[in-house]
């Protein structure tokens, strides 16, 4: 059974009429501007299938409910490369830790590789209960056929309630690929994660352009599946290893692969500011490129790596890998300097968690001032060389 839900924002007068009329039952009542459904009812859905598009929709009530109570475990992928845990994985160790404290649940680490004794080690020292290894030569390397193959019989087996993974470029692509073959959902790019005492997982992330804040759950699907950025939560505290350590046998999961790995080619790598200490962050008050020279003497004697916000990429100014937010990078540093920078809900995102945050701006309205500890108002182009000169006297720096 179910029931007909009309969405009175969409209700006009006009509309109101059209539904009554559409009504074999005289079931539509329009009061106050308000468009309400009486006890005439009969689930035709005639309004539904004929009435204006949106304004009128049909509830199920009679999908199966699942028993919760059946699925138990946060479990945190931890990706890996030369048998090299990322840390992005012991974050979400530490945050899984944080919400099952709402359902008593228990926190897992989940190895896939070759070769895994030293991850092991390293997951169990940041106090998960327990790690669940699949190691063997054919998960050598990376692949996503032959992983989301293990992640299935892993869940067919031991029935989760949640599978976190991290951000990261591989993260992106895999996440998808296991939802889908486990025919759930998954939210991408969350910012924070709650648990409700019904073990349902709370996905909170920005959406329509940083506009609002969506607070997304799947109550009646398992297992929950996220992805959450590097340098979004806390690693735990390494404490002495109490978990336990599952060997599961893989030979009886599939190893066919359609595409063969023929070479791997290591990019060049780059400097990456989500492991920078000291970041002064750039925005677009700079009027032009070359006025980015009056901030040299504060790089070169806090030894910062110099960072920016989207409008400086668009302008060619920075390549793409120096950007702070959530469509570039997460930071944490001890110290972030941001210049001329307004503060959109994509880049606070993506640097409200940092040590010390000092931000300089015109606008006193400047909706980064509400989450630095030190706000200047002033124009950028007076305010740096004065705080040249004070960092000078203060002995901090000298003279470049």
């Amino acid at each position: 059974m179910g029931y007909i839900k009309v969405d009175n924002q969409k209700v006009t007068k006009a509309i109101a009429e059209e539904l009554k009329n559409i009504c074999p039952f005289n079931a539509f009542e329009y009061v106050d501007e308000y468009l309400s459904i009486n006890a005439n009812c009969r689930i035709c859905k005639l309004c539904v299938k004929k009435g204006p598009k949106g304004v009128c929709e049909f509830i199920d009530e009679s999908k199966p409910k699942i028993d919760k109570q059946a699925y138990k475990g946060i479990t945190v992928y931890m990706e890996q490369k030369d048998n090299i845990c990322h840390p992005v994985g012991f974050e979400l160790i530490g945050k899984a830790k944080e919400i099952k404290e709402k359902t008593n649940e228990k926190v897992y680490a989940l190895l896939i590789g070759y070769q895994t004794e030293q991850m092991v080690e390293s997951c169990l020292k940041y106090g998960v209960d327990g790690v669940f290894v699949y190691d063997d030569e054919a998960y050598k390397d990376f692949h996503i056929e032959t992983y989301t193959n293990v992640i299935e019989s892993f869940y067919k087996k031991h029935q989760v309630n949640v599978i976190l993974f991290g951000s990261t470029p591989r993260g992106r692509s895999f996440a998808p690929r296991v939802a889908a073959r486990l025919k759930t959902g998954l939210t991408a790019d969350c910012t924070k994660l709650d648990m409700t005492e019904e073990g349902d997982l709370l996905q909170i992330r920005p959406a329509f352009g940083g506009n609002i804040m969506a607070k997304i759950n799947t109550p009646n699907h398992r297992p929950q599946l996220a992805t959450i950025r590097y340098k979004m939560f806390n690693k735990p505290e390494v404490i002495e290893p109490f978990g336990v350590v599952y060997h599961e046998d893989t030979k009886d999961i599939n190893k066919e692969k359609h595409t063969t790995l023929v070479e791997v080619i290591n990019k060049k790598t780059s400097h990456d500011i989500s492991d920078a200490e000291v970041i002064i962050a750039v925005g677009r008050a700079f009027k032009k490129e070359k006025d980015l020279e009056l901030i040299e003497p504060l790089r070169q004697k806090l030894n910062a790596v110099v960072a920016c916000t989207r409008p400086l990429i668009e302008n060619g100014w920075f390549p793409p890998q120096y950007q702070i937010g959530l469509s570039g990078r997460t930071v944490k540093p001890k110290l972030l300097i941001n210049l001329g920078i307004s503060g959109s809900v994509h880049f606070i995102e993506g640097m409200k968690e940092s040590e010390l945050i000092i931000s300089v701006n015109n606008d006193e309205h400047c909706k980064l001032f509400d989450h630095s500890h030190y706000a200047i108002k002033g124009d950028i182009y007076e305010v740096i060389p004065k705080l040249n000169d004070l960092l000078t006297k203060m002995g901090v720096m000298k003279d470049v």
